[in-house]
């Protein structure tokens, strides 16, 4: 919450520039009958472009549903606080921090914000061990009878030291250990913590962290009934989708790329591999090519589930659970990951089939799906029980435990 002095002379340009546009936001139109809960994300949630995102946005409308008000605010300096995302959230009823000009032309930052919320706040949900590292301290001394919430998104100790273990770079190593004191002060800290996974909870268990205060809010999954399911016969193609701002995504196309797909197209070689995803690397953009599509960004992408034969994704480090699997099961889209893309999801009795480590099974587990119509429709028909735990009736069950005094 601290700014040097370079951010804070921007700052003072930046509140002239608003005086001049009158920018003003009513904090007395939040509504504290109902319990409020402050969000704070480091960005305002891009939840068509990021598992993380969609999930959050996903638990913001439960939340909207029972009854509770919600202020959200991202972790952006004050002088770049912009978002094409800040609208569509005041649209369903959310209260969205932006810089503002107050009714006596004072400039109210983010601190100043949370300040004036004094005891309006019932819930402030921290998304991310970094923002709840960083607004702790502050939000403990501006709102110290408000129940703390840490949403790990995922453990991303885990994350990176699976990383580690794939590329050993002293560099990673580091940054694992440093993210592990992070996660473990927050836990100790929360009044409650928010896992992603059961696997997370299970890799929490052997360190000294108080479990009875943690509840799992996976990602919401809501299976798709398809009358129009398009035929096998019709699917032609491969695909893959992941944020590149992730970067197990990017090892994953890079992986899919240069081991996996030269052995498919020996045996399929006009088989055609989409991948999607907002703000694709330079290393990702290079591979580009008829066979191997770059797509970035796309607003609809359920043309792509609804046409593809198999969604294929190669994680070779990550935790939690991806989101990416459970958005292909939604379209009873055939899936083949790793045992790390697999994390949270019961594949039984498919696990052989859909679950593959090294470059020539992932192949070999591809190539099966593609030329056999039966495994594709028994495949495909199963991703609903698959998504079973992930409901949205579920979801809301252990959202409503968090959200109690």
């Amino acid at each position: 919450m601290k700014t040097n002095l370079k951010i804070q002379f921007k700052n003072i340009f930046f509140a002239k520039k608003l005086k001049k546009q009158q920018k003003y936001l009513d904090i007395n139109s939040i509504d504290t009958q109902k319990p409020v809960v402050l969000i704070v994300d480091n960005l305002i949630p891009e939840f068509d472009k990021d598992s993380g995102s969609r999930r959050l946005f996903k638990l913001i409308q439960l939340m909207l549903k029972n009854n509770y008000s919600v202020v959200l605010m991202a972790d952006l300096k004050e002088y770049k606080y912009r978002s094409d995302y800040i609208d569509k959230f005041r649209e369903k009823g959310v209260f969205v921090y932006e810089p503002y000009i107050d009714e006596s032309g004072a400039f109210v930052s983010k601190a100043g914000f949370i300040k004036r919320l004094g005891n309006k706040i019932d819930f402030v949900w921290l998304h991310r061990p970094d923002i709840f590292n960083g607004y702790y301290p502050y939000i403990k001394s501006a709102l110290p009878d408000a129940k703390i919430i840490f949403d790990m998104v995922d453990f991303h100790y885990l994350r990176l030291k699976r990383e580690y273990e794939l590329e050993p770079k002293k560099e990673t190593l580091k940054l694992a250990k440093e993210y592990l004191k992070i996660e473990l002060d927050n836990c100790q800290k929360a009044d409650k913590i928010v896992l992603i996974s059961t696997g997370d909870k299970t890799a929490l268990k052997q360190y000294d962290v108080d479990l009875s205060k943690a509840e799992i809010l996976s990602n919401v999954h809501q299976y798709i009934e398809q009358d129009d399911l398009v035929p096998f016969e019709e699917r032609h193609e491969l695909l893959f989708i992941g944020g590149f701002k992730h970067t197990p995504n990017e090892d994953a196309v890079l992986f899919l790329h240069q081991e996996i797909m030269p052995k498919i197209w020996k045996v399929h070689p006009g088989l055609v591999v989409n991948i999607i995803g907002s703000y694709p690397t330079e290393s990702v953009l290079k591979l580009d090519s008829p066979l191997f599509k770059i797509h970035g960004f796309v607003d609809d992408v359920a043309p792509f589930f609804k046409s593809a034969k198999v969604f294929v994704a190669p994680l070779r480090y990550g935790a939690g659970i991806k989101g990416k699997i459970g958005q292909s099961l939604e379209y009873s889209l055939p899936v083949v990951t790793t045992h790390v893309g697999a994390e949270g999801f019961d594949f039984s009795p498919f696990q052989n089939i859909m679950i593959a480590d090294n470059a020539e099974d992932f192949a070999n587990n591809v190539l099966q799906i593609v030329s056999n119509e039966t495994l594709f429709y028994d495949l495909s028909k199963h991703s609903k029980t698959i998504l079973e735990p992930f409901s949205l009736q579920k979801t809301e069950e252990n959202l409503l435990k968090i959200l109690t005094k």
